[in-house]
């Protein structure tokens, strides 16, 4: 097949029809990128010897890494779920590596800020780890008497480091299988939300999610700009915290959507909190450090601004009455 010069600078993008996938399209349409979406249905690059005649052949200049499986931690993993997610989270983003080594294509792959649990806290003149980002008066902490976890902290919410919960084992193995192959971001995003009616949006799940205390958030299109801006900007490769700067605590955030009115249309903010039980797993809390992202030229709003708007726009596009008692109780 004859590779047309349109090829040049085209970018080949995995999982194109999932929750990341979906927004990292939107935005390289923005920019008026030239891209290739990638599913399963359509393509399936799961398999090596498919993606490697593939990558050969259309000579993408980048690859994106959208692909990621979510077990359901609120009714506990089945093994079929606990096969996908080894499957997706795990093994593909490590031969997703192996092809783009042998081609030479840079590429990035979306990863979670859930192989970390706790934050640190400054005591004394010294930086300790404290697991438990939930514990009372934390919050009450100066802003300079608290940090997340950068990038050269060793994950301690994984396999390694049990217990933890399988979705959060499965992508440590992917970062430790990947980080030291070829040219890769990986980027790590914590609890996506917008004000949008997606079933994997935070503010959507926020009982059932069995997030609490403590936490780093990215808002989805900042998180997913900033993404491609690394890559446009030539920033080096490797792992990146993009989160929006600043932790929030789980309490504000539903008391904030206690406040907004909902119509039938908004009745999707904690739509599954009456439907499901409490959560019975563990889960990942955890503040990540954004500084290095700063370092390389991205910036991304602070936490408080971008959910601020988030709500605002919530309030803004819908209308009704006021948001439900399941809503109002998801800090219980």
């Amino acid at each position: 097949m004859k590779i047309s010069e349109d090829n040049h600078g085209m970018i080949l993008l995995l999982g194109a029809s999932g929750y990341f996938g979906k927004t990292f399209a939107n935005e390289l349409r923005r920019r008026g990128r030239s891209f290739i979406p990638l599913t399963r249905e359509a393509f399936d690059y799961t398999r090596f010897d498919f993606l490697f005649d593939y990558l050969r052949t259309m000579r993408p200049a980048f690859v994106i890494n959208a692909a990621s499986y979510c077990t359901d931690p609120s009714e506990g993993p089945e093994d079929l779920d606990r096969e996908k997610a080894m499957s997706v989270n795990a093994l593909l983003p490590q031969m997703i590596s192996r092809v783009c080594l042998m081609t030479k294509t840079p590429w990035g792959h979306v990863s979670s800020g859930s192989i970390y649990s706790g934050l640190k806290v400054l005591e004394h003149g010294r930086w300790r780890q404290e697991k438990d980002s939930t514990k009372p008066g934390l919050a009450d902490l100066p802003a300079a008497s608290i940090a997340g976890f950068n990038e050269t902290d060793e994950p301690n919410f994984s396999f390694r480091f049990p217990p933890c919960d399988f979705y959060s084992g499965t992508k440590a193995l992917a970062e430790e299988a990947i980080r030291e192959i070829g040219e890769c971001y990986i980027w790590r995003l914590r609890e996506p939300f917008n004000e949008r009616d997606e079933a994997c949006n935070f503010l959507a799940r926020l009982k059932s999610s069995g997030v609490r205390g403590l936490n780093s958030f990215s808002h989805l299109e900042d998180s997913v700009r900033a993404c491609v801006d690394l890559w446009e900007y030539h920033a080096p490769f490797g792992i990146y915290n993009v989160v929006n700067p600043g932790p929030l605590h789980v309490d504000a955030i539903a008391q904030r959507l206690h406040g907004i009115v909902q119509s039938n249309r908004f009745a999707w903010i904690g739509r599954d909190q009456a439907a499901r039980p409490a959560l019975r797993g563990l889960r990942s809390n955890c503040v990540l450090d954004a500084s290095k992202l700063l370092k390389a030229g991205i910036r991304m709003r602070p936490a408080t601004e971008a959910l601020d708007d988030a709500l605002d726009r919530l309030e803004t596009t819908h209308c009704g009455v006021r948001a439900t008692e399941a809503v109002h109780h998801a800090s219980a």
